[in-house]
């Protein structure tokens, strides 16, 4: 079970949101590189980078602190003697061009959320140009799939479109409940093993992870086809230790890997 650190940027900084909502942002970090070195020196073996303004935007536009981690991310596996550690991205990609440019400067995968609901032939093309390096995002309450920005419900279920994208081609689906995102009550286990037994890709919990509790509950049904859990308001506000959250789940799942 993989603990995926998430870094949020808003305006260029490191923020957390409550259930998406850009009003309610808390900065962490003026300096998202340096808080990236920081989760890769507790052990982490991914990251998870969301372009907050981009989400709303529809466009990209905290370009320059992703190379900046990105350098960052490089700089320390080179250190360390590392292959890789991969970095996923996602929010306002809409079009191939931003897909290229984003795996030319480093990202290992691109999450498409909103433009793979709203139009699922951009996704069947990014899957069939870029294959193995898209991810899809599936952002739902009560098992209904929201878009932009979790500003809207699209009332399509996200049982059934998981099973349409695992059939384009998507390397993996981070499931995220987002009545829970951001509000440490807890993962939603249920919705998140529904949705890994009905599709054969691995699925990314994410949305309301608090303590080691809910890693050892997720690690307990990795084998339904749960890869890793995406951390974030719990790791920056001390509720949930990642170094020795991780140490945990590699001994409850042996030693899962990136």
């Amino acid at each position: 079970m993989l603990l995926i650190p998430a870094i949020d940027l808003k305006d260029g900084h490191c923020v957390r949101l409550k259930q998406g909502d850009m009003d309610l942002a808390t900065v962490f970090s003026e300096d998202p590189a340096e808080m990236a070195l920081h989760w890769l020196k507790k052990g982490a073996r991914r990251l998870h980078l969301v372009d907050l303004n981009g989400a709303f935007a529809g466009k990209p536009k905290n370009e320059a602190a992703i190379k900046s981690i990105l350098k960052t991310v490089q700089d320390y596996a080179e250190e360390m003697g590392i292959e890789e550690i991969p970095v996923q991205l996602g929010g306002g990609i809409r079009d191939l061009d931003t897909i290229e440019r984003y795996l030319d400067d480093g990202i290992t995968y691109i999450i498409v959320g909103t433009a793979a609901v709203k139009n699922p032939g951009f996704l069947h093309d990014a899957c069939g140009a870029f294959p193995g390096s898209i991810i899809v995002g599936l952002d739902a309450k009560d098992g209904k799939v929201a878009t932009d920005g979790w500003s809207k419900m699209s009332g399509h279920e996200v049982i059934d479109l998981a099973k349409k994208f695992e059939g384009y081609g998507v390397e993996s689906i981070v499931y995220t409940d987002i009545g829970r995102d951001g509000m440490m009550a807890g993962v939603n286990i249920e919705a998140t093993v529904k949705l890994a037994q009905a599709v054969r890709i691995p699925i990314i919990a994410s949305g309301g992870v608090h303590n080691l509790a809910d890693v050892e509950a997720l690690c307990a049904v990795q084998d339904e086809g749960i890869e890793g859990v995406i951390c974030g308001r719990s790791i920056y506000e001390g509720t949930l230790d990642l170094a020795s959250a991780q140490e945990r789940a590699d001994a409850l799942t042996e030693g899962a890997q990136a």
